[in-house]
């Protein structure tokens, strides 16, 4: 299983995410990314599917992630990884 994450960034608070700073949980997969969202004890509720599947992540959750085996990566590498999960157009 491939589970990876970028950097703690700042993020916009709002009612329903209240924390100032965040970060991003992908996966090879989809299936991947449920199952080791699970394991950290992450509601499927909070999957987000907004161009590239992903769960945000708090720093506590980010530590976690970490120590059950996500592979912490730059935001550079992390934009490769996303941009190998966007669907292809038509047009190729």
């Amino acid at each position: 299983m491939s589970v990876y994450i970028d950097p703690m960034q700042p993020c916009i608070q709002s009612r329903k995410w209240p924390y100032k700073r965040a970060c991003h949980l992908i996966a090879d997969t989809v299936e991947e990314l449920h199952e080791f969202a699970a394991q950290l004890g992450l509601h499927r509720s909070w999957f987000q599917d907004h161009n590239i599947p992903h769960y945000d992540l708090t720093t506590g959750m980010r530590q976690k992630a970490i120590r059950l085996g996500a592979v912490n990566v730059s935001v550079k590498d992390f934009m490769k990884l996303t941009r190998k999960q966007q669907p292809r157009n038509a047009s190729g």
